[in-house]
């Protein structure tokens, strides 16, 4: 689980993200970051009822994508606030495909990563 300086708890912390934050779109997963002068980036995972009815389904996807990035939070540059959203083609998916798809997605056009 992530710690509580590396959450984007708030509502209006995010809602700027998404009016004012790029976007990268993968086949997987679409992620809008923003830099937000600060020392640490902040992570929020959000999964819509669109990719799954089940709320057992969307849960399973937060804390996967959660743990992927407290496992590698330390190649995350300082300094960003990122929101994870996956697709409907992600459920099922096995963790190391899913982190692999997040980590391809992430090099092609942010400098997020280390």
């Amino acid at each position: 689980m992530l710690s509580k300086e590396h959450r984007l708890r708030n509502d209006k912390d995010i809602k700027t993200l998404f009016a004012k934050g790029k976007g990268v779109f993968g086949l997987l997963i679409n992620i809008k970051y923003r830099p937000n002068h600060i020392l640490v980036s902040r992570f929020a995972v959000v999964v819509g009822t669109k990719v799954s009815k089940s709320a057992v389904v969307r849960n399973r996807l937060r804390r996967q994508i959660s743990a992927i990035i407290f496992k590698q939070l330390k190649n995350f540059r300082p300094g960003f606030d990122v929101v994870l959203m996956p697709k409907k083609e992600a459920i099922g998916k096995k963790s190391k495909d899913f982190e692999e798809e997040i980590f391809k997605t992430l090099k092609q056009k942010t400098r997020i990563l280390l």
